[in-house]
């Protein structure tokens, strides 16, 4: 490996790495998971600046939901810790994506364990609760809507809508095993479902104070700060213009095209280094092994 990407790779494992009492995947010859080799999840799933950029945009489509963002806001050390959430959502699309259907299984059962303890009330005295079906969906919406933006936009922009289509409709497995109901299955039905939800979304100082976590956290190392700063830029261009508005970001940017061709640019580099992740060592174990994707 050259020395470049040694470093490169070095960083990326940094931020979203396994560490110790990590749920491991990639470890059973069971068989290639929900999907497979051949499906949309594993295409979309497999690029680095793609998700990481759609996952930090789906942290900011997310809390504008005023249960989901009770749960973080309760629940969790946002201010000193949100690297944290955005290696634990990594982990969890990476090892129910690529890992086999066990090991998704073990992902999906620790974080319905971690669900059980997070409830509770809003500040109107509306109850919620991180296992209510709705606001699963919700989440999981959120996600795929971001992480498939992201993929169109920094990867490819020629993506079929079929296979698009076919990505909702994958990935709604994993949201049904979690316990969300109605999840939507084709990009028709997402733009309808957020359509409908859009007024009980809700921006409010707690929503104001999370981002704030979100978009000003530190880099874990100075290498990193300049890309961490452009990753948050394309983020928050990559809401919809309704997301973006209520956030109160900017939605016509002078720099915007300066941030997307830096982004594209960055997602080259990082493919580049990233020559042997995780989407790599699944085809790889997959065509050694023989491996199929189990039957849903």
């Amino acid at each position: 490996m050259s020395p470049l990407r040694s470093v490169i790779t070095n960083q990326v494992l940094r931020l979203v790495g396994r560490r110790s009492g990590d749920t491991p995947f990639l470890e059973s010859t069971k068989d290639a998971g929900f999907f497979g080799p051949d499906s949309a999840s594993w295409r979309v799933h497999g690029d680095f600046t793609s998700m990481l950029i759609g996952g930090e945009a789906a942290l900011l489509l997310q809390m504008l939901h005023p249960r989901a963002l009770a749960g973080v806001w309760d629940h969790s050390n946002f201010r000193q810790d949100m690297q944290g959430r955005l290696r634990g959502t990594a982990r969890f699309i990476a090892g129910t994506t690529y890992g086999s259907t066990d090991e998704a299984l073990a992902l999906i059962a620790h974080v319905q364990k971690i669900h059980d303890h997070v409830h509770g009330t809003l500040p109107d005295g509306t109850p919620y609760s991180a296992n209510d079906p709705e606001l699963l969906t919700w989440v999981h919406v959120a996600e795929v809507k971001s992480f498939l933006d992201a993929y169109l936009r920094y990867r490819d922009p020629d993506f079929p809508a079929a296979d698009q289509d076919r990505y909702f409709a994958e990935t709604a497995i994993i949201a049904r095993k979690l316990g969300a109901t109605e999840v939507p299955t084709s990009r028709a039905a997402v733009e309808t479902y957020l359509s409908e939800l859009r007024p009980k979304l809700l921006y409010d100082h707690r929503t104001r104070d999370v981002a704030a976590a979100l978009l000003g956290q530190k880099a874990p190392n100075p290498a990193v700060e300049g890309f961490m700063k452009l990753t948050f830029e394309a983020a928050k261009d990559l809401l919809p213009p309704w997301a973006a508005e209520m956030h109160g970001f900017p939605t016509a940017q002078v720099s915007r095209p300066a941030v997307r061709a830096a982004a594209r640019s960055l997602g080259a580099v990082l493919r580049w280094a990233l020559n042997n992740g995780v989407e790599a060592r699944a085809r790889r174990r997959a065509a050694e092994l023989g491996l199929k994707p189990a039957a849903t």
